[in-house]
């Protein structure tokens, strides 16, 4: 009889890259920032994962088309409760968030990639 250890090496290889691969889609933070503005309005929404969903109007003007007035919207995730509660008892005010921007996004963590971790300053 033949050794069955190939098999498991190439099972064990396969489990690993499988294990990295679904680390880089889902948990690698892939960048961390402040994005600054109006806080538009946060929600908790979701069918299966209530999640709490956002949006920040940032200030400026610029646009791609000459003549025309866009608005800049960073829409988000939030992780803490607490952090979501303080942001709806605030809407409307100047907010500086910082977030951290996944690859992919997981149902249990939000709608967006970008996730809030913590409120910077409110104005």
């Amino acid at each position: 009889m033949k050794s069955k250890k190939p098999i498991y090496i190439t099972i064990g290889i396969l489990i690993l890259i499988l294990g990295g691969f679904i680390y880089y889609r889902y948990y690698f933070v892939f960048g961390e920032g402040v994005k600054a503005g109006e806080l538009n309005y946060v929600v908790k929404k979701g069918y299966m994962f209530k999640t709490y969903e956002g949006k920040l109007i940032q200030s400026g003007i610029r646009s791609r088309q000459t003549g025309n007035i866009q608005s800049n919207e960073f829409e988000f995730s939030v992780s803490d409760e607490a952090i979501a509660q303080k942001m709806m008892l605030n809407s409307g005010k100047m907010f500086e968030l910082h977030y951290k921007e996944y690859v992919n996004a997981l149902p249990w963590r939000g709608y967006s990639p970008y996730v809030v971790d913590s409120i910077i300053s409110i104005k």
